[in-house]
């Protein structure tokens, strides 16, 4: 199954020392196969392992199902040697160490295997699309179980539902004059010679945005934004979004309702504060913004303007619970950009 694939030029730059294992799902899908560029690419900037882990099922079309360990150690060489041939012809653009990929075929049809094998992970990736394969596999019933069940962050990779989405896009990108490199590409000369659909969409501009409220998990979610910024040479725009009713007691208005602008500039102080306080490379291009609006419909419409948005998944604290909880599923299930939330 080979699907035009984007061109990789490689980074400018990598990580200098090896973080724990990138585990990548993969079932032979399109979705899949973007997770695992997706995958492999991070592992070129940042020099980590991946685990390329599947999970045999019946409807799979594998052989006939193993009955003992002899028969799954048949099964087990064959899921190997096709998984191989994925990357050869999927990824063949993409400089990847080989021996720096593991392969982990499972007897499994849930997400519970993956989370098992990637519960000490630096991070879980896998594809999705409107009720695609690898979504119904990996992520089970929703588009969130993964990312709510994972104590590692999880990066969904998202690639359009149909080709009326991608033409879309494409008419979008073609009134953009000056569309910078794309966050996995560090070539743009190379970006712009290349043609087809996979690579029209991979003209997003370079930045990541991530989502924060204050709360242990969102500053968590920012130092990893903050060190995929790093590594991608990414501008990183993080994003505060407030409502009065979320903003607690504020000096002088205990017994009022505060002004617009002063909800505005304590917002804004807010967050100088927290970016202040965060671990960032001083290599990384921060942009900050707070808007009057609610975090939901913030990082929406932020999600239209970047390839990557990163935010956490549940805190302890209510007005966490009010930011992170539902936000993290609307970001999964309303936004066409690759997602990662943080656990």
């Amino acid at each position: 199954m080979t699907h035009q694939n984007e061109t990789y030029t490689g980074p400018k730059h990598a990580a200098t020392a090896p973080e724990a294992d990138i585990v990548v799902g993969v079932d032979g899908s399109r979705e899949s196969f973007a997770a695992l560029r997706w995958a492999l690419a991070e592992s070129v900037l940042s020099r980590q392992r991946v685990n390329i882990v599947f999970g045999w099922t019946r409807s799979w079309d594998l052989g006939a199902e193993p009955h003992d360990e002899e028969d799954w150690t048949r099964v087990r060489a064959s899921i190997i040697k096709v998984l191989n041939s994925w990357v050869s012809t999927e990824c063949a653009d993409i400089p990847v160490d080989r021996a720096s990929l593991v392969f982990t075929p499972v007897k499994a049809s849930g997400p519970e295997a993956l989370l098992e094998i990637g519960h000490r992970a630096q991070q879980i990736v896998v594809g999705r699309r409107s009720l695609g394969r690898v979504a119904r596999w990996f992520l089970g019933s929703t588009s969130a179980s993964l990312a709510e069940d994972a104590t590692v962050p999880v990066t969904v990779v998202r690639i359009p539902a149909d080709d009326a989405e991608q033409v879309e896009q494409d008419i979008e990108q073609a009134f953009v004059d000056d569309l910078p490199r794309n966050v996995l590409d560090a070539d743009v000369e190379s970006m712009q010679r290349h043609e087809g659909h996979q690579g029209q969409q991979a003209r997003k501009a370079e930045s990541i945005v991530v989502g924060v409220d204050g709360s242990r998990l969102s500053m968590k979610a920012l130092e990893f934004a903050a060190r995929e910024a790093s590594l991608h040479q990414a501008t990183l725009h993080v994003l505060y979004c407030w409502q009065l009713k979320d903003m607690g007691n504020i000096p002088g208005y205990q017994n009022a309702i505060a002004p617009i602008e002063v909800g505005q500039q304590t917002a804004e102080d807010t967050l100088a504060e927290l970016v202040a306080n965060a671990r960032i490379p001083d290599t990384v291009t921060v942009r900050t913004h707070a808007f009057h609006i609610s975090p939901a419909k913030g990082l929406i419409h932020a999600a239209n303007h970047t390839s990557w948005v990163i935010v956490g998944s549940r805190g302890l604290s209510g007005l966490d619970a009010h930011f992170l909880g539902s936000v993290s599923k609307q970001m999964l299930t309303m936004t066409d950009c690759t997602v990662t939330i943080v656990r």
